[in-house]
């Protein structure tokens, strides 16, 4: 294995993986570092977990070749209902108003995994060093210098662009001594799939109350997935709640829009946070995804941000490779952070303010809250901006979200 590669990658899950793909095919040499053995099965980032994939996403797996290997596990949000436990506004989106076949797209985290690992393997000029990880980091002339331990030895390589793509607690910015601000909610997210006895007609139903959001997304086979957002401390009792008892309690928090649930699967607890790092780019060094910045899941835009600064990074840097520009210049990733930077404050601000308005008990903002919701379901044209916004195709699109190759 060569020693000298145009891109390092840390991290090896979503983000990274599909970047490394993105590059790959472009005269770049490439290698992609991840601490876990890089599969499906066994990366936990391709777990049973479920991921909400925004309309634009779709569209930069498609330019990736990747969508039709995990389109048979993907359900298709065509609607969007809004509401408040124990109010009277509502909210709806659907995905013919949008001029789209659907608003976005609910997909296993592992079937993702599975279309990746299976690209990365085939890939001969991608190198995968795996188990391994990071454990030193120097500037040396126009290249970063990565030690990377992988077990039974230690490897040196040298990079002119390094992409963190390892997450938030990111062991690339720690490194680099690269500052974030980082906030706890103080909510847990637990998660599981649940069946309903009504079908969920592809509608996904965001549904607030002051102890969190709840969400329900459509699956296949009549599935949907559930986020049931509760306070530090409460996800003890509902992870010890027999199957029964649990659907339940989530019964008496959604109502009966869908009937019934008769039957849940395993169910798992994350604690929620505001992550964002105080730089993206400096020279030499390009930060995305989760490293960049995480989000309270409340509108499903975590991924999907990182996914679309894979695709904007990896038209930057294949531009300037093909024109003869040094791909870690600041000149270079300059433009990359620019692109990113409206989107990104954009995206967490929204999340960020959703949740503390949803979260305030005060009468006069619930009321505001009420009538917001019943003014924004009247408006077609600021339906439409968001929309467009929410799926991810509201700025200018890098070419993989257009279906064009780089």
């Amino acid at each position: 294995m060569s020693t000298l590669f145009d891109v390092a990658i840390v991290g090896g899950g979503m983000v990274g993986g599909s970047l490394a793909c993105a590059l790959s095919g472009h005269g770049l040499r490439v290698v992609l570092v991840e601490a876990h053995v890089l599969s499906a099965d066994q990366q936990p980032g391709y777990d049973d977990r479920t991921v909400a994939l925004a309309y634009g996403s779709r569209r930069i797996f498609q330019g990736l070749g990747l969508w039709q290997a995990m389109a048979a596990d993907a359900c298709a949000i065509e609607k969007i209902h809004v509401s408040e436990r124990g109010g009277w506004g509502f909210a709806r989106l659907d995905a013919k108003s949008q001029a789209v076949p659907a608003l976005g797209y609910v997909t296993p985290a592992r079937s993702i995994g599975h279309a990746l690992a299976g690209r990365l393997d085939k890939l001969g000029d991608v190198d995968l060093l795996s188990p391994a990880r990071l454990t030193t980091l120097t500037r040396t002339g126009s290249c970063m210098s990565l030690g990377i331990d992988r077990g039974d030895e230690t490897v040196q390589l040298d990079a002119r662009l390094l992409v963190a793509a390892d997450g938030t607690n990111s062991r690339v910015r720690e490194l680099l001594g690269v500052k974030a601000t980082e906030r706890a909610y103080g909510q847990m997210a637990v998660t599981a799939n649940i069946s309903p006895e009504e079908p969920h007609r592809h509608v996904a139903f965001e549904r607030f109350s002051l102890d969190g959001p709840m969400a329900l997304l459509p699956m296949t086979e009549n599935r949907c997935a559930l986020v049931y957002t509760v306070q530090d401390g409460a996800e003890h009792e509902l992870l010890a709640l027999d199957d029964e008892a649990f659907m339940e309690r989530v019964q008496q928090r959604f109502g009966f829009r869908l009937g019934r649930f008769i039957q849940v699967g395993r169910r798992n607890a994350h604690s929620l946070t505001m992550l964002r790092s105080h730089e993206h780019a400096r020279p030499g060094v390009a930060i995305i995804g989760n490293a960049a910045h995480a989000l309270h899941p409340v509108a499903g835009q975590g991924f999907n941000l990182g996914l679309r600064d894979v695709a904007a990074l990896a038209e930057v840097v294949v531009s300037a490779h093909r024109n003869g520009e040094a791909i870690g210049g600041m000149s270079v990733l300059e433009r990359y952070a620019r692109w990113r930077r409206g989107d990104q404050v954009r995206t967490l601000g929204f999340t960020d303010a959703l949740v503390r308005l949803f979260g305030n008990p005060l009468p006069p903002i619930r009321l505001a809250r009420e009538l917001g919701l019943l003014a924004f379901d009247r408006l077609p044209a600021a339906k439409r901006l968001f929309g467009r916004n929410a799926m991810g195709i509201g700025d200018t699109q890098p070419k993989l979200a257009r279906g064009v190759p780089l």
